[in-house]
């Protein structure tokens, strides 16, 4: 959003588009916010320049040079610490309440339980719930195997909060309130180095505190939002694999003798781009959230494919003729080989306590009813697994049983139909016209958040196809991973709270719009070239502006989440109150 004085010297060494002398209708079109897109150097198209705050800002608040270098260098972790601070207060206040098992936590939270102590989950009795919150220590844990649907990781991380502070609501509910909060703090680091700009990143992560789905599912014992978490950080691992990768790029590329880097066909083509951990790390992540819920899988087809792409860019941009066919030769089969065998790996791994104990459900089935089987040669375990799966397949694809709270993923984005995971009237309320108090947990995005994020997927879906913005298409690729393939399954019984999934590229959406609504500064690149100046009225008036109303919407959005704080953390209000804040009938 800001610039320093040696962005400007690179815009200029790029060349003005339109020559020193802008026409007639440039200068008008000018005075509307209009600048050309500038050229820029190969070095900064292969390893962008990362913003500054201006000069004029530090000398507003006074503040010296040396200070405010040392301020920016701090702000690149303090800023994201401390919006990661403010949401981890909010999300562990009053993390017991209300003191209940909510929805499905009533499946998870006693899963992880046993799966903690025993190693496999078991088969509970029915009407446990409130012998659990009496007195968990009288609840003896079942021996019996239990029939589950998902896979093991999200209930052990879950389990390990409970081994921490108890099978207590607070105990199960704190592990997944950990991640919601560190996934704020990845979000900032994210959006910092896909935007190049500490205050976006910044702004991403502040949105993703203040929406009230992520922050209800953070304080709720489901799965959901520890995949979101294993997804962020996988597409957080990409993002740097991507920088890292183009850099060592850059760097092997010729450089003239103006000191100007240089395309280079044959290095473009032929550069083994080296040892890539941190795609490495993205396959484990991806690999964590299948092994969490089976969406995971989705990711992972859509995550591979965009690393793949992003690596025929980078060659391409240093002067590959034939880039797929360079990333064919080079760089396909070590993509593949980090992240698909990887997820496959731990996800298998992830299954040890089913395998070792020997008492899981179907953990026997190769030994009896699918012995004699062609497959025999096969480990009894592998083949039990296998067979366990396939059952679980037919489950979720078969389960169509209507419910009250389910909804067509054509509604999510506008919030059509959210979750009630917890209600409850008092009656005798005094400040209520109907004499009634009503409490509720409701799963429901922050509302001018989501529909701001409507327009601002518009946005990212024109950039990324007119204007060619790899950040744009990795946004839109992180929305479409956790969304889209929902649409294949409309037949099957599904909630609004899966699409927690892809909020935090939902926020980076709006982080893009919120950005382009106040423009670039002025005085850099193209608007130098231009003649808008920070001392140019018409560009600092546009960026003036853009800031407002950009404040403005922001400001709107914290005052949503405050105004719908009660429905998110279940406080008792007046049902006048209440109903005040249901907005749509749907929501009901």
């Amino acid at each position: 959003m800001t610039s320093t004085a040696p962005e400007t010297q690179r815009g200029q060494d790029a060349g003005d588009p339109l020559g020193e002398q802008p026409t007639s209708w440039q200068r008008r079109l000018r005075r509307f916010g209009h600048v050309p897109r500038p050229e820029t150097s190969l070095r900064d198209r292969l390893d962008p320049p990362w913003t500054r705050p201006g000069r004029q800002v530090w000398s507003v608040l006074a503040i010296p040079p040396r200070v405010a270098d040392r301020l920016v260098r701090w702000s690149a972790w303090g800023g994201p610490l401390l919006v990661a601070l403010v949401a981890g207060l909010l999300r562990f206040w009053r993390l017991d309440q209300p003191n209940a098992v909510i929805f499905d936590e009533t499946y998870y939270a006693k899963d992880a339980w046993a799966l903690v102590n025993q190693g496999y989950e078991g088969s509970w009795p029915k009407d446990v719930d409130k012998l659990i919150l009496k007195d968990p220590s009288s609840v003896p844990i079942p021996t019996d195997p239990g029939y589950v649907v998902h896979p093991p990781v999200g209930k052990w991380i879950i389990g390990f909060g409970e081994q921490l502070f108890g099978f207590t609501p607070f105990g199960w509910r704190f592990m997944v309130a950990v991640l919601g909060t560190i996934s704020v703090l990845l979000l900032c680091r994210i959006g910092r180095r896909l935007f190049r700009s500490t205050f976006l990143g910044c702004l991403a992560g502040l949105l993703l505190a203040v929406d009230g789905l992520h922050f209800v599912m953070s304080r709720t014992a489901l799965l959901d939002l520890i995949v979101m978490f294993f997804v962020l950080a996988a597409f957080g691992c990409l993002v740097v694999d991507r920088d890292r990768s183009r850099r060592r790029l850059a760097d092997a590329l010729p450089v003239d003798e103006e000191g100007v880097l240089r395309p280079d066909a044959r290095i473009a083509e032929t550069l083994r781009l080296g040892w890539r951990p941190w795609r490495l790390g993205a396959g484990v992540m991806l690999g964590l959230a299948f092994a969490t819920k089976w969406n995971g899988l989705y990711v992972l087809a859509a995550f591979g494919l965009m690393t793949v792409l992003w690596d025929v860019g980078a060659r391409r941009t240093a002067g590959a003729a034939r880039p797929y066919m360079a990333v064919l030769r080079r760089d396909l089969v070590p993509a593949f080989f980090s992240t698909v065998p990887v997820a496959i790996v731990t996800y298998i791994v992830s299954w040890t306590g089913w395998i070792v104990t020997d008492k899981g459900y179907y953990r026997n089935w190769a030994a009896t009813e699918g012995k004699g089987s062609s497959w025999s040669w096969l480990p009894d375990w592998l083949r039990s697994l296998w067979h366990y799966e396939t059952q679980v397949y037919d489950f979720h694809v078969g389960l169509t049983s209507g419910h009250t709270y389910e909804s067509n993923p054509w509604s999510w984005l506008v919030l059509g139909r959210p979750v009630s995971y917890f209600y409850e009237e008092q009656a005798g309320c005094k400040e209520s016209s109907t004499g009634k108090c009503a409490a509720e947990v409701l799963a429901i995005g922050t509302p001018l958040l989501w529909w701001l994020a409507c327009f601002a997927l518009a946005y990212v879906v024109w950039r990324w196809l007119f204007r060619r913005d790899w950040r744009a298409g990795a946004i839109a690729c992180g929305v479409a991973a956790g969304w889209v393939p929902w649409f294949f399954y409309q037949e099957r019984t599904i909630f609004l709270f899966y699409a927690v999934v892809f909020v935090p590229f939902l926020c980076l959406a709006v982080t893009m719009l919120l950005g382009a609504i106040v423009g670039p500064a002025a005085g850099t690149g193209a608007r130098a070239n231009l003649g808008l100046t920070s001392k140019d009225p018409t560009g600092e008036r546009r960026r003036t502006l853009g800031a407002i109303a950009a404040g403005v919407l922001v400001l709107l959005i914290i005052w949503n989440f405050i105004y719908f704080w009660p429905l998110y953390t279940g406080t008792s209000i007046p049902e006048d109150l209440w109903r005040d804040r249901m907005w749509l009938d749907t929501w009901v």
